[in-house]
């Protein structure tokens, strides 16, 4: 059986010069994914430029809390899968700039999440979350059914931006899934905190 689901798809990734980013454009162009790449930063050690998968995808430079921005691209791009993976990352930036992490990482999520309600061409959309949305908790190791009680800037950001991913989907059907990943590191990885 060939595996055409990717063929010709027009697949948004937002934070796609990112660790995690760069890897899945790298893979969704080798399934021939029509993919459209949202950059805030021009990060040249980024895996996405080294590679020259950059070159190869569709980039649109703007920032994950521009809800037009997001709308426009969205729409005029027929997209119809969105991979959210754009979001300040790193704990002890969250800690120094809280307001940023919030604006990044709540706002980031909500602007997507509506400019989606809002189109008529999106099918699916995944959100990458952390554990960390899940706080501190005695029983170990966590599960999709624990409540998430993040207590400080990153983790509170990732609590917050899951509650309304699940709003969205609940109250609005958006099909969505959040995925709450661990630590990533590999190639490409340029956070050497």
């Amino acid at each position: 059986m060939v595996d055409t689901f990717w063929r010709d798809r027009p697949t948004l990734v937002t934070g796609a010069s990112g660790l995690v980013g760069s890897w899945l454009v790298k893979r969704l162009l080798e399934k021939n994914a029509q993919v459209i790449c949202l950059v805030r930063d021009w990060v040249p050690g980024s895996e996405l430029i080294r590679s020259g998968d950059l070159q190869r995808s569709t980039v649109v430079n703007g920032d994950v809390t521009d809800h037009e921005a997001l709308e426009r691209i969205i729409g005029e791009y027929e997209t119809d899968t969105v991979f959210h993976l754009a979001a300040q990352t790193i704990v002890g930036i969250a800690n120094r700039n809280p307001l940023s992490t919030f604006e990044s990482n709540i706002k980031g999520t909500w602007s997507l999440l509506e400019a989606c309600r809002r189109s008529p061409t999106v099918k699916q959309i995944v959100i990458a979350s952390s554990d960390k949305a899940y706080g501190d908790h005695e029983t170990l190791p966590y599960d999709e059914n624990m409540p998430l009680q993040g207590m400080h800037p990153y983790d509170v950001s990732k609590s917050c931006a899951d509650l309304i991913a699940t709003t969205y989907a609940n109250t609005f059907d958006l099909p969505v899934v959040v995925t709450r990943c661990g630590n990533f590191f590999g190639g490409g990885d340029l956070n050497w905190n």
